[in-house]
């Protein structure tokens, strides 16, 4: 399988703009997400604006899923062949103090070859907190991909224990945290000058075990190759109130991830529905299912008594 790892940059993009295309024209239900999402947090754009946007993320996407069925064949000199990266400094740094790194990240570029990158350019594993895929073929496969090199998987149900552990044994923890989460589970913020939900695990871990956070992007550049980014390690605040400094901490790390989505808007996962928890009138049938389904299990019980 050499001659897919070999495949040149430029026939992957050209058959992933294509592949993102047909994606784009017949997922009607997601390009309807991804068209109010960009319409709610850019009002100012045109109709115009909003529809080339829109087909610009969709090839992206087309790009990202060849790369990534291409990068289950790749070497680790693949890897270093085919990846720049700026700012290694920062993780370098970040490792000597002994206490554990975190890094930060959203579904941006192509977010599954940063982790994967890691061990092939610094020999050092990382371990990724992941939902399970409700497919078990397509979990397998990915589960196979993500652990290449030695990565490794922390099932996000139940993973607080787990992701301590990690940091104590001064590792690598990386956590994605541009998804909603359910309201017990998260803070309430601003993402784009809107009410979300947010995961706090990112700045309890740091609070706890006094591990620098990472803020790290797999970005498309204009050649069309990817670039990792490494910024400095997120200036956080410490204070005697901990459910403010969680609060406080985790939107801190939310701007950091606003500010790379409105450099490269393109080449965010628009297609999920971030501002449901608050905004669910912006997506009409996700209400409408929700409700069907409550009005069955509601027909159960009832039918059961």
């Amino acid at each position: 399988m050499s001659f897919i790892s070999g495949i040149p940059k430029n026939i992957i993009c050209f058959f992933g703009r294509i592949l993102g295309t047909l994606i784009y024209h017949i997922d009607i239900p997601h390009k309807r997400i991804v068209t109010r999402n960009l319409k709610f947090v850019y009002p100012e754009w045109s109709e115009e604006e909003v529809c080339k946007v829109s087909r610009r993320i969709f090839r992206n996407l087309g790009i990202t899923i060849l790369e990534i069925l291409q990068m289950a064949f790749f070497s680790k000199e693949d890897f270093l062949k085919n990846i720049r990266i700026r700012g290694e400094e920062h993780l370098l740094d970040a490792v000597k103090g002994g206490k554990g790194v975190i890094i930060i990240s959203a579904h941006l570029g192509n977010w599954e070859a940063a982790s994967l990158f890691a061990p092939c350019y610094f020999g050092y594993s990382v371990t990724s907190v992941a939902r399970k895929i409700e497919s078990g073929i397509i979990n397998r496969w990915i589960f196979k991909l993500r652990t290449r090199f030695g990565n490794s998987i922390i099932d996000k149900e139940g993973a607080l224990p787990e992701m301590t552990q990690t940091l104590r044994d001064g590792k690598i923890l990386a956590l994605m945290i541009d998804q909603g989460t359910k309201k017990s589970e998260g803070v309430e913020l601003e993402f784009y000058g809107k009410k979300v939900t947010v995961t706090p695990a990112a700045a309890m871990l740091a609070l706890r075990c006094k591990s620098p956070v990472l803020p790290v992007f797999c970005i498309r550049e204009e050649d069309q190759k990817l670039t990792i980014i490494i910024k400095p390690p997120v200036q956080l605040v410490r204070t005697k109130d901990l459910r403010d400094d969680l609060k406080t901490n985790t939107q801190i790390m939310t701007d950091v991830i606003e500010k790379a989505v409105r450099k490269h808007p393109d080449q965010w996962l628009w297609l999920h529905k971030r501002w449901k928890r608050f905004y669910p009138d912006l997506y009409p049938e996700y209400i409408a299912r929700r409700n069907r389904r409550r009005a069955k299990r509601i027909k159960k019980m009832l039918s059961e008594k």
